[in-house]
Formats: C-alpha cells, sequence, structure tokens
C-alpha cells in the first residue's frame, strides 16, 4: 500500500492550511473539539455558525458533496486532507454538523425533488441547523422501540411524544426525526421519518445539564405538533430503512475524537508532573502506557485507511466504522483514566493551575469520556454487529 500523497494533494494541503491560518478566529479554537461540538451559549453559537458560512463562500463546507448539490465534489483523499488539517487547526466542529453530515445526505438517497430544492441548499451555509430526533427515555440502544406517535390527520400528521439525548435542539431550525405512524406493525415497522419545523407549535425545548457543566443534550415535547405530509422522507411507515442510511453516516463519525492530540499533550504534561518527586516520564509504567496509547493511535488510523480504500476501490461499506465506534469509545476511556492517574489533583481542578495550565480540559475527559460509549451505538451493540455480522456468530 502506498502512504505517499501525490504532489498535487500535498499542494492542496498547503492551500487548506495556508486558508485556515489565515481565517480561523483563535477565539473559535478548541482543545477537544468533539467534547465542545455543541456551543456552550447562544453567543458562540452565532459565531460558529458566522464561520460555517465563512466556510462556505470559500467552498470548504459540504467539500465532498455533489456540485449539484452545492458541493465541489471533492475526492476522498482531499476530504480525509481537509479533515486532517481542520483538527489540526483546532477549529470547532460545526453548528451544522447535523445537516452536513447525516440529513443532507440521507436526503440526497431517499428526499423528493421538492425536499432536496428546499433543504439541501440551507445546510451549507449554515441558513438552516438541524437535530436529530431519535432516543427516547425508553428506546435508546433499542431505537425501534420508540414510542412517539404520529398521527394520520390527512394533510398532515399530528406528533405527540418525546426525545431525549437530542444535541443541540436548543439552537435547531429543523428536526429530522422517527415516530410511530403504525402502531399496531411490527416493531421495525410503522416507523416514519420526518422533517420537523422546530418553531411549530407545541414544541418545549429543555436542556439538559451534565455533571462537566455542559448543555449539549435536550428533552424535546410533542403536544399536538403538526407536521405537513410533504415532510414524510421515503415511504409511510418504512421509515426505519431511511434511520438506517442516517446512523451509518453516523457511524462513520462517531466514537469521540482527537485522542492523538490528547496523548501527545499527556506526554508533554508527564515531563513537567511529578511523581514520587520525579518528572512523572521518569516512571516507566509512565512511559509504557503512553507509548501503549501511541500504538493504539496508530492502529485506529490503519484501520481508517482500510475503510478509506474500500471507499476508493468502490466497494461496499465493511465492518471497519463499528470496530472504529467500538475502539474509539474505549480508547477515549482508557485515556481519561489514565490522566488522572498521570495528574493527580490537577486533574481535578476546573481552572487553570500554575503546573497544568489545561487542567480544566483533562477534568472534562474524566466526566465526558464514558458518553462515547452510549452515544452514537452502545459499546454493547457494536459488539453485537461486529459478532453477528462480520464474525458471523449466532445471537445471544
Amino acid at each position: 500500500m502506498d502512504f505517499e500523497f501525490t504532489p498535487e494533494q500535498e499542494s492542496f494541503r498547503h492551500t487548506v492550511r495556508a486558508w485556515l491560518d489565515a481565517n480561523l478566529p483563535k477565539d473559535l479554537c478548541v482543545d477537544d473539539a468533539q467534547d465542545e461540538r455543541v456551543a456552550p451559549n447562544r453567543e458562540v453559537f452565532k459565531r460558529r455558525r458566522a464561520w460555517q458560512a465563512k466556510l462556505h463562500a470559500a467552498g470548504y463546507a459540504g467539500l465532498s458533496w455533489p456540485k449539484e448539490y452545492g458541493g465541489h465534489a471533492a475526492n476522498l483523499i482531499e476530504q480525509v486532507i481537509w479533515d486532517e488539517e481542520y483538527s489540526r487547526a483546532r477549529a470547532p466542529v460545526l453548528p451544522g454538523y447535523f445537516g452536513l453530515g447525516l440529513c443532507g445526505p440521507t436526503l440526497m438517497n431517499w428526499g423528493t425533488e421538492a425536499q432536496k430544492q428546499r433543504f439541501i441548499p440551507r445546510i451549507l451555509g449554515a441558513d438552516d441547523i438541524w437535530c436529530q430526533g431519535y432516543s427516547e427515555p425508553g428506546a435508546g440502544s433499542d431505537l425501534a422501540g420508540l414510542s412517539t406517535r404520529a398521527a394520520d390527520m390527512g394533510d398532515y400528521f399530528l406528533v405527540n411524544g418525546q426525545k431525549v439525548w437530542t444535541s443541540a435542539a436548543q439552537y435547531a431550525d429543523w428536526m429530522f426525526m422517527l415516530a410511530r405512524t403504525d402502531p399496531e406493525a411490527p416493531k421495525h415497522r410503522g416507523i416514519s421519518y420526518l422533517l420537523l419545523d422546530m418553531k411549530s407549535a407545541g414544541i418545549t425545548v429543555r436542556p439538559l445539564v451534565l455533571m462537566n457543566g455542559h448543555s449539549h443534550f435536550n428533552e424535546v415535547f410533542f403536544d399536538n405538533v403538526q407536521v405537513p405530509k410533504e415532510n414524510l422522507v421515503g415511504p409511510i411507515n418504512e421509515g426505519w430503512k431511511v434511520a438506517m442510511t442516517t446512523l451509518s453516516y453516523e457511524r462513520a463519525v462517531a466514537g469521540g475524537g482527537g485522542h492523538g492530540s490528547q496523548v501527545r499533550r499527556l506526554a508533554e504534561l508527564a515531563k513537567i508532573v511529578r511523581i514520587d518527586g520525579k518528572p512523572a516520564w521518569e516512571q516507566q509504567w509512565v512511559r509504557q502506557q503512553l507509548a501503549h496509547f501511541i500504538i493504539e493511535c496508530e492502529a485506529a488510523r490503519y484501520t481508517r485507511l482500510r475503510s478509506l480504500t474500500r471507499l476508493i476501490r468502490g466497494l461496499p461499506p465493511g465492518p471497519e466504522g463499528s470496530m472504529l465506534k467500538l475502539f474509539g469509545s474505549e480508547l477515549g476511556v482508557r485515556i481519561a483514566r489514565f490522566s488522572t492517574e498521570l495528574l493527580g489533583a490537577y486533574g481535578l481542578v476546573g481552572e487553570p493551575t500554575g503546573v497544568v495550565a489545561d487542567s480544566p480540559r483533562w477534568l472534562n475527559r474524566v466526566l465526558s469520556s464514558r458518553q462515547y460509549t452510549i452515544a452514537g451505538g452502545t459499546s454493547e451493540i457494536q459488539r453485537n454487529i461486529i459478532g453477528e455480522r462480520t464474525l458471523g456468530l449466532p445471537k445471544g
């Protein structure tokens, strides 16, 4: 396998890097973008929204989208280069990431021509912000067990029920959601995929404050909310198929991220903090654990390259998505645990300290890392997918 980039690809990298260095506002930079993927307040949200509009104007939002939908039809290698440089620059997750990564591509596959023309162009420049209405209090990993109802009223559906763990709902203009349209059908049938205007009467959004102080997630309540029939995506009662398309895009990006930068920063801190009166770096177990993390990060990188190779060859997605989701989530938990062993009390302080200037970052890692073993498909679900679909093991 050739891991070298062509001169043209390297030129693209230099162009992207120079543009980001010149245009990314420093006050928007973050250490761990996935942990801060939702703006902490409306002021930051507005600045990130303006940043996405600027990216779109420069041709970098929806880089790999087809030109017919406003993208630039960049090839997979260019998209990978962009993602690497965007991460290197410590740029924030775009406020329109649900639209760019999930809703937009799903509509390209399943939407009517009218839906495509109405919704897709407004995604790229953050004119519309989307959220995802999937999980419910009684239907998390067992998504097909959802109970939110959408009654057929002729020209519209009448939606009643509740969603939970809805990221960025407090800022969203629209929601793509699942609702049960035939309560008598088998569990995976009788579900429809709807596009819901978040300004509709009868919607209540209630932020959930996490133990790290963030309000990424929300509860969303629906009380006789009207959804026009033209906002149904795909056939009625067959929304599960549409939802699986959306989930295939979500699994490709789930599992946390930024592990390499976290490990490199911990290696730097190991030479600053002291254990038993000496720099922590002199402890053999510290060096061994850091080396192990670096090896795991490289293993993940090569797995991503395997997945990329399949796509370049025109092959269908393999098991790499679930493998990376599972591996990345669990790796994040292990890194967080190690940070407490290395930093001690410095890793549990919510304010910068003289020894560890980024103490809040590590407190956030400890409090936040476990969520990635749940979000986007639990580790247990991923193990089932790998065992049953890849290894051919019998269902438990």
